[in-house]
């Protein structure tokens, strides 16, 4: 047991409702400890993204101390969820919603492992020391007593945290053996924290990556996508390559190594893929557009075909089969399908881009309607992404810009009569006309108006104008109207400079 600085441990620093958990659980002479990740970020100086608890106590004795109400107990693994109430708890189904949920788990020790996922038998365990020695590395195997301010840590995760280390407790193929998906968290540590696995460690990955045949595919990419969401997931699959891991995670990936691509690439599809999505996550990107950059060129090597007149390579239909494959990879991982939809469209739709001196504002409308207009902006993104991932130095050249201006004018609604509160059939009723060109012409005169003062586009007052309007000779009102069109005209030229301006194009 060591006692660690106060400035590791600031008792402010940790949620007051954590606090009051360990709290109550010692009135009632049980112990209890933060543990784990929560203990290693905040000897990292970083925020815990969640506090977990465990102590001595029952789940049975933690759901009397905490009462059935307020307690959830759903596994069969000694974790039980403590409801913390506040006033802004919400009421759903005449049940409250607890804003916080905190995770008390009972000490453990587990029999053998049984098809490297589970072990066999899960018992309560007696000691803190016990409970420790089940987890995957030493700087996850730590406690820290925050009513005692004492920490505990058996296997030296302070010191591996000093150097940078991620380092198994006790043996790693023991460790690999018992739960495969250890060697994919061993990765994803790597990423998150910015440290070297110890040579120990990557052996023993390499070793048995095979195991990880028997992980189901959500635990695979849950932990596919927390490698994804890091700021260098480029070097995690590199390295997951290397150590024979990546094939099952997505194999197709590997299909592209040491394929050349055209003049107009410096590298091969494989790296191309994974710089492509790397600058997504450089320019902090969502996911969707991560996963966009990864499986854009994934079906280049079966697609990939010489030219003899262009003495090069070409890849016609990479994009239409990428979809598909992309589509494959992402249901097998069990992504929703709402993901899965736009990735597979950003795939399909990403090489739009061509000559913007021939191509027509009508042809960027269609892009807009095959990807859809919630999507078309992504693309864009996905499209700089790729320019990077080629090994040019430029992600928004001039061309671009200028199709990206496109794309915002065929995005902007036009200034048109269809802005008006008022149609042609309500001005016929009004004023008991049959179709004429007398309707068009008040309709352009009550434009006039609400393009400048837009409070008055009501239907209430377009009604009372109308009926103005059809006391006034046509002379009158056409003269009204003419200034509607040219403000119309003006209005529309100027939303287009003002768009081209932005994505600074030449008018």
């Amino acid at each position: 047991m060591k006692n660690p600085s106060k400035e590791i441990f600031k008792k402010e620093k940790i949620p007051k409702s954590v606090v009051w958990v360990c709290e109550e659980l010692e009135k009632k002479d049980f112990y209890s400890y933060l543990v784990g990740g929560c203990v290693r970020d905040l000897i990292m100086g970083r925020v815990p993204n969640d506090y977990d608890v465990t102590t001595n106590a029952t789940p049975e004795d933690i759901i009397v101390i905490f009462g059935k109400e307020n307690t959830v107990y759903e596994n069969k693994f000694g974790t039980v969820g403590v409801k913390i109430r506040s006033n802004k708890d919400k009421k759903e189904n005449g049940e409250f919603v607890a804003e916080e949920i905190i995770e008390v788990t009972t000490f453990r020790k587990e029999g053998k492992y049984i098809d490297f996922r589970r072990p066999s038998t899960v018992k309560w365990g007696e000691t803190i020391e016990t409970d420790l020695m089940r987890r995957d590395f030493t700087i996850n195997g730590m406690a820290y007593d925050c009513l005692k301010d004492i920490l505990i840590d058996p296997y030296n995760g302070q010191k591996d945290i000093k150097d940078k280390m991620i380092n198994c407790i006790g043996n790693p193929e023991e460790r690999f053996g018992e739960d495969a998906l250890r060697m994919l968290r061993a990765l994803r540590f790597s990423a998150q924290l910015e440290f070297v696995i110890r040579d120990e460690t990557t052996a023993a990955i390499f070793k048995l990556s095979k195991n990880l045949e028997m992980i189901s595919q959500e635990r695979i990419r849950d932990e596919f996508v927390k490698i994804l969401m890091t700021n260098d997931p480029m070097m995690s699959f590199i390295l997951a390559q290397k150590l024979g891991v990546l094939k099952y995670i997505v194999p197709e990936m590997e299909k592209g190594i040491g394929v050349e691509q055209n003049q107009a690439h410096k590298y091969d599809v494989y790296e191309h893929n994974l710089r492509t999505m790397q600058h997504a996550v450089d320019k902090g990107w969502p996911l969707h557009i991560r996963l966009a950059g990864l499986f854009h060129d994934i079906s280049k090597p079966e697609t990939r075909r010489w030219n003899k007149e262009k003495n090069d390579w070409t890849f016609y239909g990479h994009d239409v089969v990428g979809a598909k494959v992309a589509k494959e990879i992402m249901t097998r991982l069990k992504f929703e399908k709402e993901i899965i939809e736009t990735v597979v469209i950003m795939v399909r739709w990403h090489m739009f881009f061509s000559d913007t001196e021939k191509i027509t504002l009508s042809a960027v409308r269609r892009l807009v309607s095959n990807v859809g207009e919630h999507r078309v902006w992504d693309l864009m993104d996905l499209r700089a992404c790729d320019r990077i991932g080629t090994g040019r130095p430029k992600e928004n050249p001039y061309r671009f810009r200028v199709y990206k201006s496109m794309v915002a004018e065929a995005l902007t609604q036009p200034v048109s009569l269809k802005m008006l509160k008022i149609n042609g059939e309500k001005i016929m009723f009004l004023i008991n006309e049959k179709p004429s060109p007398k309707i068009g012409i008040i309709l352009n005169a009550l434009f006039s108006e609400i393009l400048n003062e837009s409070e008055k586009n009501t239907e209430e007052y377009l009604q009372e104008r109308t009926l103005e309007f059809s006391k006034m000779t046509e002379s009158e009102i056409k003269k009204l109207s003419e200034d509607g069109k040219e403000k119309m005209k003006d209005e529309n030229i100027k939303k287009i400079i003002e768009i081209k301006q932005h994505f600074h194009v030449n008018n």
